[in-house]
C-alpha cells in the first residue's frame, strides 16, 4: 500500500521538477530571513507562560536592536506579569502582506523566536529604549510610566517559515550573526518592472539559469541580495525556481545592474 504525504486524495496538483539543476540557486538563510522580517514590521504575538504554566498569547509591538525584539510592557498588564515571574517567552512576527500572499494568509512569510526576556540595563538600556522609540511613536507617551518595563528578548532558538513548502531553523548564534536584506524591503518597484517591462527577460532565465528549459512564461515573485524568485509556467505545469546574481548585491541600487547581468547571461547561454 502506498502512504501518500499528507494523506493526499490522489488529485492534488503536482509541482514539476526542474529538467536541470539551477546555476546558482543561492538563496538568504533562515537566520537572515529571519532578520529581515524583524526588521520590516514592529508587531508581533508575544507568547509568555502564566502562574500555572499556561501559555498566554499577547499583541505587542516591538523595536529591534541587532535583531533582538525590544518590548515596553506594562507590569500591570498579564503578559507583563508573566514575564517578570518567568521570563521565557517567544514572539511570533508576521511579515507585511505582499501581492503573493493577498488571498492566502498561510502564504506569508513568518518568524518564531525564542528565548529569555531580560530587562536591559545601563548603555544596552539606552540602547533599547531608542530602539523601541524609533519604532513605535506612540511609546513616548508611556515608556517612562513607572509601571512599564523595557524587555529585551535574548533570542536562543529562531524558525522561519517562507509560505508552503519553505521552512528552516537558525541558532540564537546565527541569528544575532546576520544581517537584514538590504534588497528586498524596497525590491517591490523593480519586481513590478521586470513583469511588466522584461518578460522575455525572465523567460529566458527561466530556461537557462533556472533549470526549466521548457518554461512558456515567467513571473518574478521576488528579490534578495541573493537572487531572483520566479514562478515558472511550463508545458508539465507551474513550478518556482531560482536564479541567483554572480555576487551578492549590497544596496538596492544595484539591483537594476544585477538583473541586466543576468539577462545577458541567459541569453548568451541559450
Amino acid at each position: 500500500m502506498t502512504v501518500r504525504d499528507h494523506g493526499d486524495p490522489g488529485d492534488a496538483p503536482t509541482i514539476p521538477p526542474p529538467l536541470q539543476p539551477p546555476r546558482n540557486p543561492a538563496r538568504p538563510s533562515a537566520a537572515e530571513e529571519a532578520r529581515t522580517i524583524v526588521a520590516s514590521t514592529n508587531t508581533a504575538t508575544l507568547a509568555t507562560l502564566t502562574a500555572d504554566g499556561d501559555p498566554w498569547a499577547s499583541f505587542v509591538t516591538y523595536g529591534d536592536l541587532d535583531g533582538a525584539p525590544v518590548l515596553c510592557v506594562s507590569d500591570l498588564a498579564e503578559h507583563g506579569r508573566n514575564l517578570d515571574a518567568d521570563p521565557r517567552a517567544s514572539i511570533a512576527i508576521v511579515a507585511p502582506d505582499d501581492a503573493g500572499a493577498q488571498t492566502d494568509p498561510l502564504a506569508r512569510a513568518r518568524v518564531t523566536l525564542a528565548g529569555v526576556a531580560e530587562r536591559p540595563t545601563g548603555a544596552e538600556l539606552t540602547a533599547a529604549r531608542e530602539a523601541h522609540l524609533n519604532a513605535v511613536a506612540a511609546a513616548r507617551f508611556y515608556i517612562d510610566y513607572s509601571d512599564f518595563t523595557v524587555w529585551l528578548l535574548r533570542v536562543h532558538r529562531v524558525r522561519w517559515v517562507g509560505g508552503y513548502g519553505r521552512m528552516d531553523s537558525a541558532t540564537g548564534a546565527d541569528y544575532a550573526a546576520a544581517e537584514p536584506d538590504p534588497v528586498r524591503p524596497r525590491a517591490a518597484r523593480a519586481v513590478a518592472h521586470l513583469n511588466d517591462d522584461h518578460a522575455d527577460a525572465l523567460t529566458a532565465m527561466a530556461r537557462v539559469l533556472g533549470g526549466y528549459p521548457d518554461t512558456r512564461s515567467a513571473v518574478c515573485t521576488g528579490a534578495d541580495r541573493y537572487g531572483l524568485d520566479l514562478r515558472v509556467d511550463t508545458e508539465r505545469g507551474v513550478a518556482h525556481t531560482r536564479v541567483g546574481y554572480p555576487a551578492p548585491l549590497r544596496s538596492i541600487d544595484e539591483l537594476r545592474s544585477a538583473a541586466v547581468e543576468l539577462t545577458r547571461m541567459a541569453r548568451e547561454g541559450a
